[in-house]
């Protein structure tokens, strides 16, 4: 395979593209035995939810990730003799919301110099804050030829859209590092992430811990379902659309409140029911014979993925044990490698999840804006690093088993 052989296109939705072909570069190694991978390794995972087709299909038929919404997909697509070998989701930006990758300081500064910041490329699963491969290379295919037809085409569709940049965000480090080689300002980011460190189940985990933490960890658990609260652990057929609806109006709540403007459509919700029930772990708090509070997490081959939260009702350390305890216990129950909390907290450093590094490429067309970000990463980078560095003094454990895998 060569450059010369392939050919680049532009899908508009998913429901262009075949789902097998797309999934057979999105998860190629999803058959993959567990052995065949150090699956401590967040950078060599087998199958990654948010990039499979029914994900992505799910928020554009939904109307989460349209052009409407601001978000207009223009999924770049490689091909050998009309087969796909290579693929990037992504859109035409008229927003920076529901990334994840804060460039808004970026957006008023090149715009209060009289540039139009406006439309962008977004490379990423829309609103989902969780490390995932993002230059999608079929197996047995040339991957760095692959890769360069991708990051052609990418730059071809900026030029075409006008756009002032692309933007390809929370991709494996590999990516990060041959997007940085290809011209891209490399960006880091921050977030917490638990490790199965050969856990067998929540109390081999609390016996990592230091006697005060574990305490602390056991009385949270225990104020969290009093007052007649429980829990249910719900998945595959037992999410019914009763749940949905409750856990919609708990999502509706919450981002009302820290956004203004909830991303998601409750069509969204009923769409991965169906299409991808298996992959889903819905935590869901109830009391007094209704729902009250619930955390989705999405069921990875080696990772348990935590998504959104929320609750009608408040009660001490609630949102701890739904979005924390619960996905650590059934990510142990599972034998899956580690947990990834989303963005932010560093209340998670209590709670057994350690600080990670986190990564963005981004491709300015402007050369005098371009040499101003790159300033700006230089020294955020190193504020990262010091970041992590100081988290990390911080953890709970009583052993050193802390270290990030390479």
């Amino acid at each position: 395979m060569t450059l010369a052989n392939l050919s680049v296109r532009i899908a508009r939705s998913m429901a262009e593209i075949d789902a097998d072909q797309w999934n057979a570069c999105a998860n190629p190694h999803q058959n993959a035995p567990a052995t065949a991978f150090d699956a401590l390794d967040p950078q060599r995972e087998r199958y990654n939810p948010f990039i499979a087709h029914a994900f992505l299909k799910a928020l554009e038929d939904s109307g989460s990730a349209t052009a409407r919404a601001g978000w207009a997909p223009s999924h770049v697509l490689v091909e050998d003799d009309g087969m796909l070998v290579a693929a990037a989701p992504a859109y035409i930006k008229s927003h920076s919301m529901g990334e994840y990758v804060f460039d808004h300081s970026w957006a008023d500064a090149y715009e209060r110099a009289g540039g139009r910041y406006y439309p962008k490329i977004q490379v990423s699963a829309p609103f989902t804050p969780a490390q995932g491969r993002r230059l999608l290379v079929a197996p047995g295919e040339r991957v760095d030829v692959a890769e360069k037809a991708l990051i052609a085409g990418l730059r071809a569709l900026r030029e075409k859209a006008g756009a002032s940049s692309i933007h390809v965000t929370f991709p494996m480090k590999s990516e990060w590092e041959t997007l940085g080689e290809a011209g891209f300002l490399k960006r880091t980011g921050k977030q917490f992430h638990f490790f199965n460190r050969g856990y067998g189940n929540f109390d081999d985990f609390l016996g990592d811990l230091a006697s005060r933490k574990r305490k602390n960890i056991r009385k949270e658990r225990a104020e969290s379902v009093q007052n007649g609260v429980t829990i249910e652990c719900l998945s595959g057929e037992g999410i019914r659309e009763e749940h949905w609806d409750a856990f919609y109006a708990f999502y509706m709540d919450t981002g009302s409140r820290k956004w203004g403007q909830p991303y998601l459509t409750r069509k969204y919700y009923s769409l991965i029911g169906e299409a991808m029930a298996g992959d889903i772990l819905l935590v869901m708090a109830k009391r007094a014979g209704r729902y009250i509070a619930g955390a989705i997490n999405f069921i990875g081959a080696d990772a348990l993925y935590g998504r959104n939260w929320g609750a009608v009702e408040e009660h001490p350390f609630l949102h701890f044990e739904c979005c924390y305890y619960q996905a650590i216990e059934f990510a142990l129950s599972r034998g899956l490698s580690r947990v990834e909390a989303g963005a932010q907290g560093e209340h998670k450093l209590a709670r057994g999840y350690s600080p990670v590094e986190t990564y963005s490429a981004h491709d300015i067309a402007d050369p005098n804006f371009r040499r101003a970000v790159a300033n700006y990463l230089d020294h955020e980078r190193r504020d990262i690093a010091q970041a992590i560095e100081i988290y990390a003094g911080h953890v709970p454990f009583r052993k050193v088993t802390v270290e990030e895998p390479e």
